[in-house]
C-alpha cells in the first residue's frame, strides 16, 4: 500500500511518500510542478523496488541468521559441504555473524577483508567473499530478505593470484617417503602415491569408493568431480598397487580420511621433510606435468585430469619442454 500527498507550507511544497515496510520519504519544493515530479518518480521507483527497504526491518536480522540457514538447507546439496562449514566457523569466529544486515554495507565488509588480508592469502579472501556473496544472493532472491543489492559484490576484491606452477623439486619425493616411515597414518602413503600416479583431486581422492573400481579395466569411476561431470580415471601400477594396499581399512571408501586430517597430515609431513611452500594440491600439477612429459597428447590428458577446458592445460606446457626439444632433435 502506498500513500503520496503534497501540502503547500507557508511558500513551499512540502511532499510525503509512504508504504507499508518502508521508510517514509519527506522533500520540499520551490514549486508545485516540481513536487509532484518528485513524487511520481519515488512512486515509479518503489514500483521496481528500487529504493532500500525500511532500516527497522534490517535491523532485526543480523548475517548469522542468514548464515545460519544457508548451512541448515543448501550447504548439505553442495559438493565442498565441509570446507563451507569450516568458512562458517571463521565468519562466526570473527565476529561476521553478528552485524545486522543495516549495518552491512561496502565499508563493514572493507574492513573485515583488510583484516583478514593480515593472517590470510588472497585467494582465501576471495573465497570468503564469493561465500558470503552467494549467501546474500538466495537470501534476497529466495528468502525475501529486503535488501534491494547486494553490498559483498561491490567490495573490492584483491586480484586473482597468478596460477601455481610448484613441482616437485629435485629430492622433494624421496624426503617425503622418508618422512612417510615415521608416521603412523597408514593411508598418507597410498594417497601421495595415487595423487601423483592420477592427477585425482584432494576430494575426489577421498570420495573414491571401492563398488566404483574395475579392476579388470583399470579404472576408477568419479561419479561426482569439481566440475559436474563424471570421468573414468585410467590407473597406472603404481595408482593400482596404493589402492590395493589399502584394502581392508574401510568396506566403502578407499582413503577413508577427512579432508581436515588431510590437511594437518600433510602439514605434519612437509615439516618432517623440510619441504616449504609445496601443497598437497601440487601433486596434482606434478601428475599432470608427467602426463605430458610422458607424450600424452591435450585430449587425453584432458580425459585423466578431468579439465573441460583444454586451454587450462597451457600452464602445464612448460613441463614438457625438454622432451619437445628432444622430439625437434630427431
Amino acid at each position: 500500500e502506498r500513500m503520496s500527498s503534497i501540502r503547500k507550507r507557508g511558500q513551499k511544497w512540502h511532499v510525503q511518500v509512504r508504504r507499508r515496510g518502508m521508510s517514509q520519504l519527506t522533500r520540499t519544493f520551490s514549486s508545485l510542478a516540481d513536487a509532484k515530479a518528485w513524487s511520481r518518480s519515488i512512486e515509479t521507483r518503489i514500483d521496481r523496488a528500487d529504493l532500500p527497504p525500511s532500516i527497522r526491518d534490517l535491523k532485526t536480522i543480523t548475517l548469522g541468521q542468514l548464515l545460519d540457514r544457508y548451512e541448515r538447507e543448501v550447504t548439505p546439496r553442495r559438493k565442498s559441504v565441509e570446507l563451507e562449514h569450516f568458512r562458517f566457523v571463521i565468519f562466526r569466529r570473527l565476529g561476521l555473524d553478528r552485524i545486522t544486515l543495516d549495518q552491512l554495507d561496502v565499508a563493514a565488509l572493507s574492513r573485515y577483508r583488510d583484516k583478514r588480508r593480515r593472517s590470510v592469502g588472497r585467494e582465501t579472501i576471495r573465497r570468503e567473499f564469493g561465500i558470503l556473496q552467494r549467501v546474500i544472493e538466495i537470501a534476497r532472491k529466495e528468502w525475501g530478505i529486503p535488501l534491494t543489492r547486494n553490498p559483498v559484490a561491490e567490495v573490492r576484491k584483491p586480484p586473482p593470484g597468478s596460477p601455481r606452477t610448484r613441482r616437485l623439486g629435485e629430492g622433494e619425493w624421496d624426503k617425503l617417503q622418508s618422512a612417510l616411515d615415521k608416521t603412523r597414518n597408514k593411508l598418507l602413503g597410498p594417497l601421495l602415491s595415487c595423487a601423483v600416479a592420477t592427477g585425482m583431486r584432494r576430494g575426489e581422492l577421498l570420495g573414491a569408493r571401492w563398488e566404483h573400481l574395475d579392476l579388470k579395466r583399470r579404472l576408477l569411476l568419479l561419479p561426482t568431480t569439481k566440475n559436474g561431470h563424471p570421468r573414468h580415471v585410467p590407473l597406472s601400477p603404481q595408482a593400482l598397487a596404493a589402492i590395493e594396499s589399502c584394502r581392508g581399512m574401510d568396506q566403502e571408501r578407499i582413503f577413508p580420511m577427512a579432508p581436515n586430517a588431510v590437511r594437518l597430515a600433510w602439514g605434519r609431513l612437509t615439516k618432517r621433510a623440510g619441504i616449504e611452500g609445496l601443497h598437497f594440491h601440487d601433486l596434482r600439477h606434478e601428475a599432470i606435468s608427467r602426463f605430458f612429459e610422458m607424450g600424452l597428447t591435450v585430449p587425453e590428458v584432458a580425459s585423466i585430469s578431468g579439465h573441460r577446458d583444454p586451454r587450462m592445460l597451457f600452464r602445464y606446457a612448460h613441463a614438457s619442454t625438454e622432451t619437445t626439444l628432444l622430439k625437434l632433435s630427431t
